[in-house]
Formats: C-alpha cells, sequence, structure tokens
C-alpha cells in the first residue's frame, strides 16, 4: 500500500441531538454530522428542527466545528417537491455541507445552495476511483467511501483521484450488514424501511434456520470458509490503526452513532482526537485510550474489511457488551465543587470514573454528597452536588461506575 497522508485528517463526529452535539464539540471533534426533521437516515435520534438547527450551527461555528447536514435517504416522487425548501433552509442555517446518495438531490444541492459543499454518502457505494471521479466532476467535495473497502482499495482511490476530493472512511461504530448501507432486511420483515432512516436493525437479532418440511426443528446459522456473512454482530473499531487509514488517503474519519448516548459520542470523539494527535506527533497509543473505547457499550469489536479479510461473525451472543454506567454529568465546577445533573443512582464512596473535555479520565471517590438544597446525603436518587479534591474540572466532564451487570 502506498501511504499518501493528506492535510491534517478531521474527526467527525455523531450528532443526534443537542447533548449529543455539545459532546462533540466539548470532546474535541473538527465536525458534526446531524439531520433535520426530513431525509436523514436515522429517523430514532431526536435530530433538529430549523431553529434548533441555527443554533446547533452558532454553537458549532464558535468553536470551530463544521456542521453537515445528512440528506441521504432515497427520496420518493412525492417528496421531491419538498427538497427545494428544505435545502434553502438549511443553508440559510449557515451548514457547511449537505450529505447527499441520490444524484437527483446532488443536482438541487447545487442549484437552490450553491455555496454550500456537497459529500456523497456511503449510501452512493463508492467502491472505485471511476465513480469518485464522477462525482467530483459533478460538483462533490467529497466522497464518503464504502464501507467494504479495504486500505489498499483506498490507497487506490486516493492516488487516482483529483487531491482536492477528501475522501471519508468510517472507523468506529455500527456497520449495516448490505451493501454500503442500502439493506432490504428491515423493510421485509418489519416494513421499515433502513433506506429512509427506519431501520429496526432485525441484523443484530438471532436467528435460526429452519427447513419447510421440519417445522419447529431449528438449525443454528453457522459460518463457513469463503461464505458470505448476511448478519452483523460485531462493531467496527479501528482505535489501533489509525496510523494505517490515514496513510491510506483518508480525510475524515468518522465516527457512527446518531442514535447512541452522549457518553457513547463523548469516550468515541475523545478517544479518536487522542489517538489522532499522538500519531500525528510521531508519538504510540497510549494503552488509556484503547480501555476507554473497551467502557462503553458495544457488540464485539473488529476491523472490518480493512485488512482485507471479512469481519468474522459471533454466533454465541451477538449482544453489547456494557461495562460502565453514566450516573452524572458535570455542569460546573468551582472551588472544589462539582455541580452535576444525574443520570444514574450512585452512593457516598463510590470510586466514579471521570472523563474531562480534551484530558485523560481520573477516578474519584464521591465523599460527600449533596442534593439541591445543601443537604449531605447517602445516595443520590437527586444528587446535585459532588466534593472533588482536583484543582480543577471542567463542565461537560462525564461520570461513569462499573456496571454491576457487566453485560
Amino acid at each position: 500500500m502506498k501511504e499518501i497522508i493528506c492535510k491534517r485528517p478531521e474527526i467527525l463526529a455523531p450528532a443526534g441531538d443537542v447533548e449529543r452535539l455539545q459532546a462533540a464539540v466539548n470532546f474535541g471533534a473538527d465536525a458534526v454530522y446531524l439531520a433535520g426533521q426530513e431525509f436523514g437516515m436515522r429517523t430514532s435520534s431526536n435530530n433538529f428542527t430549523h431553529e434548533e438547527l441555527v443554533k446547533a450551527v452558532k454553537l458549532a461555528h464558535e468553536n470551530n466545528v463544521k456542521v453537515y447536514l445528512t440528506c441521504n435517504t432515497l427520496p420518493r416522487n412525492d417528496e421531491i417537491s419538498r427538497l427545494p425548501e428544505f435545502i434553502q433552509s438549511a443553508a440559510n442555517a449557515g451548514i457547511d455541507a449537505f450529505i447527499v446518495a441520490d444524484v437527483g438531490i446532488l443536482q438541487l444541492a447545487k442549484k437552490y445552495a450553491p455555496d454550500v459543499d456537497v459529500h456523497i454518502s456511503t449510501q452512493a457505494g463508492v467502491v472505485n476511483f471511476l465513480t469518485a471521479r464522477t462525482f467530483y466532476e459533478l460538483g462533490a467535495k467529497r466522497v464518503v467511501l464504502a464501507r467494504e473497502l479495504t486500505l489498499d482499495e483506498i490507497s487506490t482511490i486516493r492516488a487516482k483521484t483529483n487531491k482536492s476530493l477528501e475522501l471519508e472512511v468510517f472507523v468506529h461504530g455500527s456497520m449495516c450488514v448490505s451493501f454500503s448501507g442500502r439493506c432490504l432486511l428491515s423493510n421485509y420483515l418489519t416494513g421499515r424501511d433502513a433506506n429512509r432512516g427506519d431501520c429496526a436493525q432485525p441484523c443484530r437479532w438471532k436467528y435460526n434456520l429452519v427447513e419447510e418440511n421440519r417445522l419447529g426443528q431449528f438449525f443454528p446459522v453457522f459460518e463457513e470458509d469463503g461464505g458470505t456473512y448476511f448478519l452483523n454482530s460485531r462493531d467496527l473499531c479501528m482505535i489501533n490503526h489509525i496510523p494505517e487509514v490515514v496513510k491510506a488517503g483518508a480525510t475524515s474519519l468518522k465516527i457512527e452513532g446518531r442514535a447512541k448516548s452522549a457518553y457513547y459520542v463523548a469516550v468515541t470523539t475523545n478517544a479518536y482526537r487522542h489517538a489522532l494527535n499522538l500519531f500525528l506527533e510521531n508519538r504510540p497509543l497510549e494503552p488509556w485510550i484503547s480501555d476507554e473505547i473497551d467502557k462503553i457499550s458495544h457488540r464485539e469489536y473488529n476491523t472490518g474489511f480493512f485488512f482485507g479479510n471479512e469481519p468474522g461473525q459471533i454466533y454465541s451472543n451477538g449482544g453489547y457488551i456494557r461495562k460502565y454506567d453514566v450516573v452524572a454529568v458535570c455542569d460546573a465546577y468551582k472551588n472544589g465543587v462539582m455541580e452535576i445533573s444525574q443520570r444514574n443512582k450512585f452512593f457516598k464512596g463510590d470510586t466514579l470514573d471521570v472523563l474531562e473535555p480534551g484530558e485523560k479520565p481520573f477516578t474519584l471517590k464521591a465523599e460527600k454528597i449533596f442534593d439541591e438544597w445543601g443537604n449531605e446525603v447517602e445516595s443520590a436518587p437527586h444528587a446535585m452536588i459532588v466534593y472533588s479534591n482536583r484543582e480543577k474540572s471542567f463542565a461537560g466532564s462525564v461520570l461513569t461506575k462499573k456496571s454491576k451487570l457487566n453485560i
């Protein structure tokens, strides 16, 4: 693989709502991607009204963070008439780019928002340099490459396209089982269209085979050498391979997860921010970074198709692993007093992990806890204040403790 390092790569984080946007901004994202109330691929997240989008762009830009708006569903005939107003409204809000999958929407974006960049979604299935070149010639500034590509294939696309064309690559999160997200399984089984943002995630369910003449006799699904996998029971994680991804020519490192929690956004953004910075400083990855990634709720990790192998599957248990629970978020800190918004119960004497924006995580013992009226309490069903021996702390810090379930 030829090494091609472009300008400083971008950390691109998901923002399913205002809280997750704030987490992405706090923990080091260079850009966020989010959706309006229509035409986005995640209806399960809250997404943004026009008024919220205006405020989101203002918040992001004040922190030198770009905002990309997803418009990457495959619209039907009766939706086309609503697109011009949607595009113009988003452009007026000040977004930095549209993410589109449909060539018709690309054309409309260039017509109704000519000053806004256009990124081609992974839904478009870009797997070769010719297609990438074509989208560039049609006016796209960036292509989000298909998830099925190897590092060598990414390197080839980089070498054979205009250097002004940016290449975005998924490095973390749940990966659809389909061709770059074009899934029919959800629609067939549940009537919820994955290509219109309403995926029921049936590829995460447990399945057995049933032969039509042997009803009631269930046969497990097994992997065989050279077989094709149609169920995804693992999550992508490239935290240990950032150098390889960057050297292949990636411009933007994308974290999946607009429907996931603010804690997930904080941890993943912080980890990939530090991992990229260390690589650019020619320093090795520090162990705590991988440890943090392992704390968030996830299925067993793998490296996708990057190294030329199909992602192996887990048949015994495709469920989530959760080692830590979020117990609070720090709203303010002054003179050793941490004012918090509680998310889950914790007790006096508990040892909590604290993740601060831009910093390594540290532990804190909750020696004293007070409610909102200043009364000392033994547990925190409604805690407002925790004393800390830290000289400083930051609003936006996330407090967690080990999960008793450890699932």
